[in-house]
């Protein structure tokens, strides 16, 4: 067990959604104590309270001022050792919670280029990785020449949003000029257009790379490709695939090794990150999207452990458990292969029965969701598997609601 000169190692995690039920466990189990904060319209959630020593729910509205004052007193008592964020809205919070707490990890400013898309293509451009052309949306000159330069359509998104939240394609400068008109007429000034950013548009496949970071150093990555691009099935509706691509191949290799440079640009010390990279089919090489210090949502972490035995959130907690004393190692992994179809649902509570593959690891269990997550040693056998689900789900349970405009 890891203590402090007083105790057992303090955790206060953030979770403004529910997520990070295996990193609360892990963390119990490394023999840590857990608070756990969140928001009241979770608390009810199936949180694993027997691995929680306190667990505090914050108003939904509640904003970064009440949260470090949460922890300031939280801390009269206890000292808190390690200050994480399970959701990707928390990054930033945690930032100034440890700045406001003189703590070691993250500052908000750090966080931030894992949060506003506009500073992470910055960033990521500046060390060499391809990004789309892209530019803030601001000056009215800047943004006119952009226009004559760059070949439209474009893709116009929050510079701070998740998911494909809020983004539009835009195919004339007419509706880049309507759409700047309609987030200028918001009454919230933080979702007006100086939020935004402009992108050139690019067709292709997009990827996942999902990584550990310890000290600095990527211990694991595992590179995954999409059936659609997320922002085809948020607007478009449908099923949602993700699969590991093959192993050893040039494109697990290429973006490995972008995915690895973009991390060292970022100057992330410790913990999980989630990037997205799309390849062209002009050109046929890879752009980096986004990244966030966080592990990926849609159940990829359950996808990742079918294919290599590594279950991100676990993992994550020992390598904050460990930090800097050099004592983390990654367990042995496989490398199989793994896949998952994913799709909202009609029914409350979708009864999977009728699929009965040998390959099925895991069935999500969330209300008006529907997903499997299957393994096999054959990337064939996967694909086909994913293929047979894509096709019968539809049928069977897919539901379509519109894309959301705004984070809820």
């Amino acid at each position: 067990m890891t203590e402090t000169q007083t105790g057992p190692l303090t955790f206060l995690c953030l979770a403004s959604y529910f997520k990070g039920v295996e990193f609360l466990r892990e963390c119990k189990r490394q023999g840590a104590r857990v608070i756990l904060v969140t928001k009241e319209k979770f608390l009810q959630e199936d949180w694993p309270r027997e691995s929680l020593d306190d667990i505090v729910a914050l108003p939904d509205d509640a904003g970064p001022e009440l949260y470090i004052y949460l922890a300031s007193q939280l801390a009269r008592p206890q000292r808190i050792d390690r200050v994480v964020a399970l959701e990707e809205y928390d990054v930033i919070t945690a930032g100034l919670i440890r700045e406001h707490l003189c703590m070691d990890g993250m500052t908000s400013a750090d966080a931030r280029v894992f949060r506003d898309k506009l500073l992470m293509c910055t960033r990521a451009s500046a060390a060499g990785v391809l990004v789309p052309d892209f530019l803030h949306v601001l000056n009215y000159d800047d943004l006119r020449e952009f226009m004559s330069r760059v070949a439209a359509p474009w893709i116009m998104k929050p510079r701070t949003d998740v998911s494909a939240i809020g983004i539009k394609k835009l195919h004339d400068s007419e509706q880049v000029w309507r759409a700047i008109d309609a987030l200028d007429a918001r009454e919230n000034l933080w979702e007006r257009s100086p939020y935004y950013l402009l992108e050139r548009f690019i067709a292709g496949d997009v990827f996942h790379v999902d990584s550990l970071v310890n000290d600095g150093k990527i211990v694991f990555a595992g590179v995954n490709a999409y059936g659609r691009p997320p922002m085809d099935v948020a607007h478009g509706g449908g099923v949602f695939i993700s699969k590991t691509i093959r192993h050893n191949s040039a494109d697990q290799k290429n973006l490995v090794k972008i995915n690895s440079k973009l991390i060292r640009a970022l100057g992330l010390r410790h913990g999980a990150t989630h990037a997205e990279f799309i390849k062209s089919a002009e050109d046929g090489e890879f752009y980096f999207l986004e990244i966030a210090s966080r592990v990926g949502g849609a159940y990829i972490a359950e996808t990742l452990e079918a294919a290599s035995g590594i279950n991100l959130w676990r993992e994550w907690a020992r390598i904050e458990m460990a930090h800097d004393d050099s004592s983390y190692k990654l367990p042995g992994m496989r490398k199989e292969y793994g896949g998952i179809v994913l799709s909202l649902a009609r029914q409350e509570y979708p009864d999977t029965s009728a699929y009965t593959d040998e390959e099925i690891v895991y069935r999500v269990k969330k209300r008006h969701h529907v997903g499997l997550v299957v393994r096999s040693s054959k990337l064939e056998r996967v694909e086909e598997l994913l293929d047979d689900y894509a096709r019968r789900f539809p049928e069977d349970f897919t539901a379509v609601v519109p894309p959301l405009e705004r984070a809820q």
